[in-house]
């Protein structure tokens, strides 16, 4: 998967959870300040992201995640490593 897919599956998870529309979300859109998600929505957002890429993930790696691109990039290099 690349990360035009990535951020396919991530503005598709944040459209259905969180009643976005596809203009707010750019990969530069900031998750709590522009999209007003919060910590617990961020936490929605990873379990949902787990369940379709198939791949526990790692608590630490979201904490530093701030924008959508951090997502992406985040999942992306889950998908790349062994």
């Amino acid at each position: 998967m690349d990360k035009q897919q990535i951020f396919q599956q991530v503005q598709s998870a944040l459209i259905q959870l969180f009643e976005l529309s596809a203009d707010e979300i750019k990969p530069e859109s900031k998750l709590f300040e522009e999209l007003d998600l919060d910590s617990i929505d961020a936490v929605d957002l990873v379990v949902h992201l787990q369940k379709k890429i198939g791949k526990k993930v790692d608590p630490e790696t979201f904490k530093a995640v701030r924008t959508v691109q951090d997502v992406v990039d985040a999942v992306y290099n889950l998908l790349n490593t062994k």
